[in-house]
């Protein structure tokens, strides 16, 4: 098997620009839609709303690498280092502090220049706390950096990389290509299509050891906000996540070969997709905060503290509905009390029940709207 890298020139894709031509138009609405939901927000609602969407990122773009953090300490390590309150949870998992500061970091300098020093310091973040990775170091050795699967003797190899020889030189070359690829703001084809290239590109390169995914991603996030000349509001990884198959394969075939029309499509549709999911999000963001202002009179602070716990896992809801014994942990009171103000909050709407006996959990209701649960 040949892969694109091989041949010569290889920067230099083939692309049909016009097969996004419709999506263009169908991204500039959405967008345009949601920056100006945005923007009507309160300062404290915006700074939610973009703390919502960073920890779906960070959370997201580990889960696609096998690696799961607990949101409360993703949550923790992103506000500590937006600095956005003076109380911080302690952090357990130490790699959840470490994703958590590249997604602030990429964020802050989405208008810096992409240079080999950058890229070398999001993994030296990213990579902090690992025994068996050199953080910021590109990869050495002899043995071939391959994508594998199956099991131990039928192995099948998906895609393999660069010597690790080469990795300098190639990563000197994409970042020139990066930089000579310029986008006016308005461009959006131009915007999508850079993006899209730029995340196959250093892919192919997997200039590290460990953490090229991560940094891929976070590489198209910073292109995206770049290109349009502001901070994107969406989770790529969300999006990605919930088709790693259809992902991986089109990334897969995308290595083959220089005309790369059909991932260019891909792409391109993957962040229309994460752009109409982050609208759901702002409107999610925007009920929670109605929802709080409409009861916080009405809820001792046992109860605010619950109903906040259940709103921390965002649109897609507290897994299980709210329980007694959920309800215990989280207050550290007594079953007695738990019951109580869990009967108190049906009474008043605030929550709506579900199941009988050892059963019965409790949602959010957010009245007309959807009730949060899974």
């Amino acid at each position: 098997m040949s892969y694109n890298w091989q041949l010569p020139d290889w920067e230099k894709f083939v692309y049909d620009a016009t097969v996004i031509d419709a999506l263009c138009i169908e991204f500039a609405l959405e967008t345009g839609e949601l920056k100006g939901l945005v923007d009507s927000l309160s300062t404290v609602i915006q700074q939610e709303t973009i703390l919502q969407f960073m920890i779906s990122e960070a959370i997201k773009t580990s889960e696609i690498e096998g690696e799961f953090f607990s949101r409360q300490d993703i949550m923790s390590s992103i506000k500590k280092n937006l600095g956005i309150t003076d109380v911080f949870s302690h952090i357990r998992d130490k790699n959840a502090q470490s994703i958590g500061k590249l997604m602030v970091t990429v964020r802050n300098s989405y208008s810096d220049k992409l240079t080999e020093l950058s890229i070398k310091q999001w993994h030296t973040i990213l990579m902090e706390y690992s025994k068996q990775i050199s953080p910021g170091k590109y990869r050495t050795g002899e043995e071939p950096m391959q994508i594998v699967s199956g099991s131990y003797g039928k192995e099948i190899i998906h895609f393999e990389a660069p010597p690790s020889h080469q990795v300098g030189a190639e990563m000197k070359k994409f970042i020139k290509w990066y930089n000579d690829f310029e986008v006016k703001s308005s461009d959006i084809k131009k915007a999508l299509i850079k993006t899209a290239i730029s995340h196959l590109y250093f892919e192919t390169i997997h200039p590290f050891e460990d953490g090229n995914g991560r940094i891929g991603r976070a590489i198209a996030e910073k292109c995206l906000s770049e290109s349009l000349s502001r901070p994107v509001l969406m989770s790529i990884s969300s999006t990605i996540e919930k088709n790693k198959k259809k992902y991986y394969e089109s990334l897969k075939q995308a290595q083959q070969t220089l005309e790369i029309t059909d991932w260019i499509f891909y792409f391109s549709n993957l962040i229309l997709e994460s752009q109409k999911n982050a609208k759901q999000i702002v409107l999610f963001t925007l009920s929670k905060s109605k929802f709080i202002d409409r009861f916080k009179d009405q809820m001792n602070e046992r109860q605010t503290k619950v109903v906040l716990k259940m709103f921390e896992n965002g649109a897609a809801g507290f897994v299980g509905g709210m329980t007694a014994i959920k309800y215990i942990s989280i207050t550290k009171t007594s079953r007695a009390t738990a019951t109580r103000d869990l009967q108190d909050l049906t009474e008043k709407n605030i929550l709506v029940p579900r199941g009988e006996g050892r059963n019965r959990a409790y949602d959010l209701n957010l009245s007309d709207q959807e009730i949060i649960k899974r």
